[in-house]
């Protein structure tokens, strides 16, 4: 599927925004309502972990498919239909220039393409769509395939905010880039310092940490220094929470009043948890989320607690 028949089935983000929430009608809060937050489904990563070469191989990606048809289905048959469903980053696993990424890229469109239509699609770059170091190149290839990197949209009186986190992980190849985004976010962070919004929201690939601000640099979070000017910065304007993935395991923690919520994958799995969606639900006060086996939300849904927050006014 060519990036221009994929448009014309889902909207990508453009212009820094996504226009699948006109904004004049959503900036007002209108009571509870939930989303779906997927992770990694990074078609290709399952075989080339069984193999033990997680760089260059994953040339089958069969179980992706199949796991990721089983989340769009789950997600398809849930009453009432989450306002949107956001998948935060490493969409594929072929890093830009290896084999293989047209193909799963096409595969992965897809099925995507399977997701009701009043179900709008969030999707966020992680490094394996935009490469560990990005360059104006790869992040124009992304922007190209799948939408901006990095943009806000508002949605039943709620902020959302969407990040390139490579920026901050390597942005030697593409400092102006990662300068953009930075006052971009400055600027959109002053909204949520003036309260406009009931709750404001960040999605992006790289967890700020795993468990706690001051752990160890680790792959899967970023560096110490940087975590903590981010956190603080999105802390002090008064940001809710911030979900991620990359992790392929469940995890999180507190900072201040941010929540960091770390989710596991729809993919391939490198822990105890199972494949599997976080069910968010937004209130007047607080942010609830659950996460769910891919097995559990098809043939159960969402829990009547979950449902009975919803139902708040």
């Amino acid at each position: 599927m060519s990036a221009a028949e994929a448009g014309g089935v889902f909207r990508r983000a453009r212009g820094r925004t996504l226009d699948a929430f006109p904004s004049e009608k959503e900036r007002e809060w209108k009571g509870p309502f939930y989303f779906i937050q997927g992770a990694d489904p990074q078609f290709g990563l399952m075989k080339a972990w069984s193999t033990g070469d997680s760089d260059s191989g994953g040339d089958e990606w069969g179980q992706e498919i199949r796991l990721t048809e089983q989340a769009v289905q789950a997600i398809n048959k849930l009453k009432p239909k989450p306002r949107f469903f956001v998948l935060c980053g490493d969409l594929i696993h072929a890093m830009p220039g290896m084999p293989w990424r047209k193909e799963q890229t096409a595969d992965l469109q897809r099925v995507l393409t399977q997701v009701d239509s009043d179900i709008p699609l969030v999707l966020v770059s992680g490094n394996h769509d935009v490469g560990n170091t990005p360059t104006p190149e790869t992040v124009a290839e992304f922007q190209q395939t799948w939408g901006d990197d990095y943009f806000s949209f508002w949605v039943g009186g709620v902020l959302c905010l969407v990040l390139n986190s490579q920026f901050w992980y390597d942005a030697s190849r593409c400092p102006a880039l990662k300068q953009a985004q930075d006052q971009w976010l400055d600027q959109q962070l002053s909204i949520v310092g003036q309260h406009k919004c009931q709750h404001a929201i960040v999605f992006q690939h790289i967890p700020l940490f795993l468990r706690s601000i001051d752990e160890d640099d680790d792959y899967f979070n970023l560096t110490k220094s940087v975590r903590k000017e981010i956190a603080n910065k999105l802390a002090g304007a008064g940001v809710t929470a911030v979900f991620s993935g990359h992790y392929h395991r469940n995890a999180g923690g507190t900072y201040q009043n941010l929540d960091m919520v770390v989710s596991s994958a729809i993919g391939c799995q490198l822990g105890q948890d199972t494949h599997g969606l976080r069910v968010v639900v937004v209130t007047a006060k607080k942010i609830v989320h659950r996460y769910y086996s891919l097995d559990e939300l098809s043939e159960k849904g969402i829990e009547d607690d979950l449902v009975g927050l919803m139902k708040e006014k």
